[in-house]
């Protein structure tokens, strides 16, 4: 079962966070726009309050959560209430399809890349972004884990797993974008190639 009860309960403060940390948020934003090519038939898996979708002009996304999905409905997304394990379309109806800080919350990994490579188009990319399990960000997410609302039945990857699960649904050809290098929020900081320093990773891979 998705875990969506404490984004039932607590969308208002989830949703907080962007305005909290804006400049990591457009940081993260920064990241993305790397892979997300314009005028492409893309879905979101795990949309929640439409944070990203919207400014990257995604027009449509998955949500178990129905608060969270009524908040991106109200900025004109296209919002199914449904699972990323099992995803509402029809084989190779997508360009791309994009997680981001998502992977963490699934029940079914294996399923839920599976799933996402049914529904791309061939040479379709999957866009997968989340905290490194191995940088000092996801230390600290793992080491209070338990005292976090929203964190405390996530699952945290490494880089390598999640290129791992990618390889096993089928994807290749992966490439890599990092930014977050400082856990501050000051500025807006760079996005840079390949993984191992920043906190929140890009990952893309191809549907061949």
């Amino acid at each position: 079962m998705a875990k969506i009860e404490v984004f039932e309960k607590y969308a208002a403060e989830y949703d907080a966070w962007f305005h909290e940390n804006r400049n990591i948020y457009l940081s993260e934003i920064n990241a993305l726009k790397e892979f997300i090519s314009d005028n492409k038939n893309g879905l979101e898996v795990g949309v929640g309050s439409g944070k990203f979708a919207f400014p990257l002009g995604i027009k449509t996304g998955i949500e178990p959560s129905f608060q969270l999905a009524e908040r991106s409905r109200k900025l004109g997304i296209n919002v199914i209430n449904a699972v990323a394990e099992n995803l509402p379309f029809t084989n190779e109806v997508f360009d791309f399809v994009l997680m981001v800080t998502a992977v963490c919350f699934f029940d079914n990994i294996d399923q839920a890349f599976k799933e996402a490579f049914r529904i791309l188009k061939q040479k379709g990319a999957i866009i997968v972004a989340h905290i490194d399990k191995d940088s000092q960000l996801g230390q600290q997410y793992q080491f209070n884990k338990e005292k976090s609302k929203f964190y405390k039945d996530a699952a945290f990857y490494s880089v390598n797993e999640i290129t791992y699960y990618l390889q096993k649904a089928g994807f290749s050809d992966f490439d890599y974008r990092q930014t977050v290098f400082v856990c501050q929020n000051e500025r807006v900081q760079a996005v840079k190639h390949g993984f191992g320093d920043g906190s929140f990773v890009v990952i893309k891979g191809i549907k061949n």
